[in-house]
């Protein structure tokens, strides 16, 4: 999980009519906006993911923001964290656990075959290169998000 905190010159309620007019009408993108009752405003956007292999390819982040009113007159507190979608870090986990167990099988004797080996091998192998290509895609998802935030609200 990344975080991202910056103020901006305007308050919260122009901010979130900004956001929303921006980002609730693009195509593919799920944007939610909830008023809370301390004068904070809290939104939630993430690109909408129709099937199970959309995670692979496409941006599988998940944008939660807050706007919170400052002491001085006509300024917000911004804060918003990307984290990675669920589905995405149980496929890395799963396969690595598998690469595990397999690996544990085949240190207690159950499988000692070359051919179980290999089996072994390729979940474990598969989780880690994932895990490292989506940390990089990750990043750069997160640095895409921010400059179209930056964009909406020309800071």
């Amino acid at each position: 999980m990344k975080v991202w905190n910056f103020n901006a010159e305007s308050n919260p309620k122009e901010i979130s009519k900004k956001l929303a007019s921006a980002l609730g009408s693009v195509d593919g993108l799920v944007f939610h906006l909830k008023h809370e009752k301390n004068n904070s405003i809290t939104f939630k956007m993430r690109k909408r993911i129709l099937y199970a292999w959309y995670l692979i390819f496409q941006n599988s982040i998940i944008v939660n923001g807050k706007l919170l009113k400052s002491d001085t007159e006509n300024k917000t507190r911004v804060e918003i964290s990307f984290t990675q979608h669920f589905l995405m870090t149980f496929l890395i986990i799963a396969n690595i656990i598998a690469g595990f167990g397999f690996l544990i099988a085949i240190a207690s004797g159950i499988g000692n075959s070359p051919a179980f080996f290999i089996i072994a091998i390729i979940p474990l192998v598969l989780g880690i290169v994932l895990w490292i290509d989506l940390q990089k895609r990750f990043d750069r998802k997160v640095q895409e998000y921010k400059t179209l935030i930056s964009e909406v609200l020309a800071f």
